[in-house]
């Protein structure tokens, strides 16, 4: 039986919430699985620490079985350090960030440093005083 860790779509329209599960890999993508060993909820924001939940001695424990994870459970995996494996993927213009969220970076660099600015202002009139 060739196992597969990989994700299962749950949630409404237009509102995905996916389970990470252990399944026969001949199975439906919303089919009978064996275990659910994490999830993933992409609505969440990207920083936010229960985007993506993973149960990790259990998914070692089914790699150490044979389970292979896909291609999207990989990067988790590896995001999450539990897998070493840097295959070389080619989508360098997919994954670049937008013109828009450039502009938003580049203007959190620019605060950033004016409060850096001013805090260490702050303090030198501190110990002057």
């Amino acid at each position: 039986m060739a196992l597969a860790i990989r994700l299962a779509r749950g949630g409404a329209k237009k509102r995905p919430y996916y389970r990470i599960v252990v399944a026969d890999s001949r199975m439906p993508r919303d089919g009978r699985f064996i275990e659910k060993v994490g999830a993933y909820n992409p609505m969440l924001a990207k920083d936010d620490e229960n985007r993506v939940i993973l149960i990790e001695d259990r998914i070692k424990e089914w790699m150490g079985k044979g389970a292979k994870p896909s291609d999207r459970v990989l990067r988790f995996l590896e995001a999450a350090g539990i897998v070493a494996d840097k295959r070389v993927r080619n989508n360098p213009n997919k994954a670049k960030p937008g013109q828009k969220a450039l502009e938003r970076i580049e203007e959190r660099k620019e605060k950033a440093e004016a409060a850096a600015a001013a805090a260490a202002e702050a303090s030198e009139e501190a110990a002057a005083e």
